[in-house]
């Protein structure tokens, strides 16, 4: 299994890009936000989902470990195959689209390209318990705002240490994000 690659940008398709590896070019199948991110011989990392069939092998690619294992949840959803997922993941940032399934919104989810209203509702029921708890709300319905970047390295790094997304984010729940991104961590673990 492929778990990542770690190259240069030699080419951009229409929905992937082609990393060179020491003079091995792999075909990585992106979301729009991570195609939006390579450019063209330069340098990039993206964590990989080797999808294997009886006819074909494709590597999908995510550029945090985070994405990678929201997409992994998505495809378990009975109708959502590895397109479909990356489809959704296109919809916007991958902490947007799992802020959306925890707060049940299957109309964010339904704007996927191929995804209908019925397989959006079923991706929402299936996961809103397994992507953990919302990190962004809505400042109208609650009075607080609460946001989480895009990138959180803190988040990241409790995956790294073995920690599912739902638990990740769940224990980084009222950690400040002012702290840097070690006391984060270390918040987060003493709270468990």
């Amino acid at each position: 299994m492929i778990a990542h690659v770690d190259g240069i940008v030699t080419e951009k398709l229409v929905t992937s890009v082609i990393v060179d590896v020491n003079g091995v070019g792999y075909e990585v199948n992106v979301a729009s936000s991570d195609y939006d991110r390579a450019i063209l011989n330069e340098k990039i990392k993206f964590y990989t989902y080797h999808h294997i069939r009886e006819q074909s092998q494709e590597l999908f690619g995510f550029s945090t470990l985070a994405a990678k294992k929201l997409f992994e949840l998505l495809i378990t959803v009975q109708g959502v195959g590895p397109k479909a997922g990356q489809s959704i993941l296109s919809v916007g940032e991958a902490e947007d689209v799992r802020n959306a399934i925890a707060n049940n919104d299957s109309a964010y989810v339904a704007q996927a390209s191929g995804v209908g209203k019925r397989i959006a509702e079923r991706v929402v029921v299936d996961l809103s318990d397994k992507v953990g708890l919302p990190l962004r709300y809505d400042v109208s319905q609650t009075g607080t705002s609460n946001t989480l970047h895009h990138s959180d390295e803190a988040l990241e790094a409790l995956m790294a240490l073995g920690y599912s997304l739902a638990d990740a984010s769940k224990a980084l729940e009222g950690v400040s994000t002012e702290l840097s991104t070690a006391e984060r961590v270390t918040e987060a673990l003493r709270a468990k």
